[in-house]
């Protein structure tokens, strides 16, 4: 089994019972192996490797709450790329809220997790399910999380394409006007532009632009 594993979590009771999940499976742990902030999970991983003594499993959320200090890493799915390109042979769970099949698909096929477990009801055994799994070589994908797939259609008009080739681009939203009045796309105002980005991510159930972006580019939308 694992021995040594890097829990993120900014919520401390389910962090508590994450460390009672890992106990009953044989996995010692400590203080040291739990954080708060994904800034000081990435500092942890990079000094056990320079230590020659990784970690072999990080559990990380996706959502983290904002707080101070401010922080460079301020959710799971950049927190997991960063961590993929330091130490490629990490294995990895996301225990999230998040729970819709699209996004977990969209993380094993971009950063090569190896499980997804959402948070709820059943979830402690679910963990535990995914630990075992993925000691044994298996990708895990929660039986929960596929029971909640009910991914909602979205017809995306020439404006929402155009807005989020933009913003992958990195051009910020305030700019977008003049882009998009000289490929004569109307409405182009800011205020239109935000409307257009909320109501992709509500259809869809996105929290934030990023993954809104992610989600397009997998399925070449953009």
């Amino acid at each position: 089994m694992f021995q040594k594993v890097l829990i993120v979590e900014d919520h401390e009771g389910m962090n508590y019972s994450m460390q009672v999940t890992l106990e009953n499976l044989g996995i010692k742990h400590d203080f040291k192996n739990y954080v708060f902030y994904c800034d000081d999970a990435l500092s942890r991983i990079r000094k056990a490797k320079a230590e020659n003594n990784p970690y072999e499993l990080l559990i990380t959320d996706l959502s983290f709450n904002d707080d101070f200090p401010k922080q460079q890493i301020t959710d799971g799915t950049q927190l997991i790329k960063v961590v993929k390109e330091i130490q490629p042979d990490i294995k990895i769970i996301v225990f999230s809220s998040e729970g819709r099949l699209s996004e977990a698909q969209i993380l094993f096929e971009n950063f090569n997790i190896d499980g997804f477990v959402p948070k709820g009801r059943g979830d402690v055994q679910d963990l535990k399910s995914a630990i075992q799994a993925i000691f044994d070589n298996k990708k895990y994908i929660s039986a929960n999380l596929k029971k909640i797939l009910n991914e909602k259609i979205y017809h995306f008009e020439q404006l929402d394409i155009a807005i989020l080739t933009l913003l992958a681009k990195g051009i910020p939203q305030k700019n977008m006007q003049d882009y998009l009045e000289n490929m004569n796309i109307r409405p182009n105002s800011l205020g239109s532009i935000e409307k257009k980005l909320k109501k992709m991510r509500e259809a869809l159930e996105f929290q934030n632009n990023p993954q809104l972006i992610a989600y397009c580019k997998d399925r070449k939308i953009i």
